[in-house]
This record gives structure tokens, C-alpha cells and sequence, in this order.
């Protein structure tokens, strides 16, 4: 008898992580628009050294030991029949083909300035992305960074950090930054930047001429809403949270008024017990934070009782509701990891490459990645 085909539309970092959990049980085949995990986290290490930051946010599925039972489709999800089972997906070649399903987990994320793109990507599309944000931003002089959230903090940090002859400003609307997590996080976050002489402008929210500024780096001034004076910088980072689900493909009365998959506790979507959804595409809280605290154990978990014809022993998903966990990233003194209460402990720089990344991400996390060099 062969088992049931789980369908995990989207690679990204939860699609990954529910895809390992569920390929021991069932048949599992994984949709990714692009060639390799390419992790959407970490976004300040991702543009002053996107060597580094590949190292452990990009890798290829074929470097995962237990994506070796997964069949990988390099695609892009265009439409589903929820009724027949069938998603339909145009391939990295043009071609479309169909691919069946028992269940549908829908993991395929959101699109978020230039470092979240929806679209097919080749090996060479995800170098040149990396490569040219790099080079720019290595060019520029002076750096204005929009935005007041962990990605629009950690760019400016790590720009800094990086290359300190260089301007860097952060520009953010309210009283402080990173507003969605414990206000002991910014005060500590703060001084290191003013410590690293970036300047820090509370109170400007940004005119926007048009959505797609937000996907590019620019080198226009930036005009304030707020009546501040325009900003001159020789380029700016655009990190304004402008979020958009990818969810043009599901059908309209799945998804809330945002684009979001509406899902019960359990993350199934109502009406369709055979439907899931997990991670920034899921419609969980306000944060949408099913993508930040490991809760594909908890999907493959109620996937497996659902099948197992064992429903009532679904687990509940409950959001936190504070941000949590790293902002800056890997630094030369270690890794700075905040609680929900806002106190912080450190990972020193000694134990990044002997024991967080080999033992507790690539082994524990994901179950063990074959070294580069092995390939």
C-alpha cells in the first residue's frame, strides 16, 4: 500500500523544516521557486558579507540528509484545485506540469523588498542578487537604511560593522525601533549602534512614490511625511516592512483581507482538513510568528494524527507575543540572543563553528547537512 503524498508548497525556512519532519512518515514532495534553501533571515550579514551569510542561510536541498527521501521540484506554484488535489507548477524550463497530493502544506512565504522575490530563481539569479546589492552598498559612501524592524536594524549594524569609514543612518517612525519587541531589546541594540557611530533618527516615516522602491536598492532622496528635511545618502535601504503574501494561486476565500491563508490553531485551513499552512504565509497572529518558533513539529505532528484518523491529538499553536531571538546576527564577540522578556544572552565566537552551527542547527535543527566540500 503506498503511503500519502504530503505536498509542501515553498522550501523556504519552515516549508524545509515541516518537509524533514513529515519524510519518515509519508511520501513527500517539496515545490521550491528556488535551487537550494535560500533563507530570508539575517538580512544585515546578507548584505555586507553574503559569503558569510551563505555559509549557513544558503544550501543546497541536495546538502540535507533527510531531504534525500524528498523529490525536489524546481518551480513556481500557479494555481491549485483543492477539490481534484492537483497544484499546477510552471518549471524553471516553462514547462508546466501537475503534481497530485494528498494533503497540501502552503509555505510559500511573502515577498519583502529586494531580499524576498517571488519568482524563479537559478543558481546564477540567487549570485547575481547577492552579488550586486553587495557591490552597491560596498560602493556607497554613505548608506540611509528606512525602516524600524529587525531587518532594517540588522542592516544597519552589520553595514557598520563592516565597513566603519562608511555613513550608515537608520531612519525609523516612531520613538524607537524594533516596536514588536521587548523595549529592552532596543535600549541594548541602541547603544551598540550609537557605539559603532551609526546615527539613529527617530520619528522620520518615509514618503514612498511607488511599491516597487521598496524592492531596490535607490540613491534618490528620501522625502519624510514627518516634515524632516530630505535625505541625501548614495544609496538607500528599504526595509519599511512593505510585506505581501504569496498567495496568488490559492483561492480567494482561503485567505483573509490581507492575502494571508486563514488557519484554525492546529494550522489546518478551515473546511479543507486535507489543507495546511505554516510560516509567514499563515494567518496565525499578528506577528505571524508560526515561522519563528518551530512550529513544523508541531504541523507534522497534527498531519500525522489527521492521517492516523487520530484528529483530537492535534496540538494547539500559540503565539508569543513578543519577537524573540537573534537581531544583529553572527558579530565578531559572539551571537546576542534575546528572550520575549528582553534580557539577552551570548553565544561567545568560539562556540559559533564548534558547537551552535554543527550540533545544535545542522545536526539538531535540521538533522544533519553534508559539508560543502562533499558535494
Amino acid at each position: 500500500m503506498s503511503r500519502p503524498r504530503i505536498l509542501v508548497a515553498g522550501l523556504g525556512d519552515s516549508g524545509l523544516l515541516t518537509a524533514i519532519h513529515l519524510a519518515s512518515h509519508f511520501e513527500v514532495v517539496g515545490i521550491s521557486s528556488k535551487p537550494g534553501l535560500v533563507s530570508g533571515q539575517e538580512l544585515g550579514l546578507r548584505v555586507s558579507r553574503p559569503d558569510v551569510w551563505a555559509r549557513d542561510h544558503r544550501i543546497p536541498f541536495d546538502r540535507f540528509r533527510r531531504l534525500d527521501v524528498v523529490r525536489t521540484v524546481h518551480g513556481f506554484v500557479r494555481s491549485v484545485d483543492v477539490e481534484e488535489r492537483i497544484v499546477t507548477v510552471l518549471g524553471v524550463d516553462g514547462r508546466e506540469t501537475v503534481e497530485p497530493f494528498d494533503a497540501l502544506v502552503v509555505a510559500t512565504g511573502v515577498q519583502n523588498g529586494f531580499w524576498r522575490r517571488p519568482g524563479i530563481q537559478t543558481t546564477a539569479d540567487v549570485d547575481a542578487d547577492l552579488s550586486g546589492v553587495n557591490r552597491t552598498l560596498s560602493a556607497a559612501r554613505s548608506v540611509a537604511i528606512v525602516g524600524g524592524g529587525a531587518a532594517a536594524v540588522s542592516a544597519a549594524a552589520n553595514l557598520s560593522a563592516t565597513w566603519p569609514d562608511k555613513r550608515v543612518d537608520l531612519f525609523h517612525p516612531g520613538t524607537r525601533a524594533l516596536p514588536r519587541h521587548h523595549p529592552r531589546v532596543w535600549r541594548t541594540v541602541r547603544t551598540r549602534l550609537e557605539r559603532q557611530d551609526v546615527g539613529v533618527h527617530p520619528g522620520h516615516r518615509a514618503v514612498i512614490p511607488d511599491d516597487a522602491v521598496c524592492d531596490e536598492i535607490t540613491s534618490a532622496p528620501v522625502e519624510w511625511s514627518t516634515g524632516q528635511a530630505s535625505t541625501h545618502a548614495d544609496a538607500v535601504l528599504w526595509a519599511v516592512g512593505r510585506v505581501v503574501p504569496n498567495t496568488s494561486w490559492l483561492p480567494a476565500d482561503l485567505l483573509d483581507e490581507k492575502g494571508f491563508v486563514v488557519v484554525t490553531p492546529q494550522l489546518r485551513v478551515p473546511r479543507l482538513p486535507h489543507v495546511y499552512a505554516i510560516g509567514d504565509v499563515a494567518a496565525t497572529d499578528d506577528l505571524r510568528s508560526s515561522a519563528r518558533n518551530r512550529a513544523d513539529r508541531l504541523l507534522a505532528h497534527n498531519i500525522r494524527a489527521d492521517f492516523a484518523g487520530r484528529p483530537e491529538r492535534s496540538k494547539s499553536f500559540v503565539a508569543r507575543e513578543r519577537r524573540w531571538g537573534s537581531v544583529l546576527g553572527v558579530q565578531a564577540d559572539g551571537l546576542q540572543v534575546f528572550a520575549a522578556t528582553g534580557h539577552a544572552f551570548r553565544f561567545p565566537a568560539w562556540t559559533i563553528e564548534t558547537i551552535l552551527q554543527p550540533w545544535i542547527v545542522r545536526r539538531g535543527i535540521y538533522g544533519g547537512i553534508r559539508s560543502a566540500d562533499r558535494e
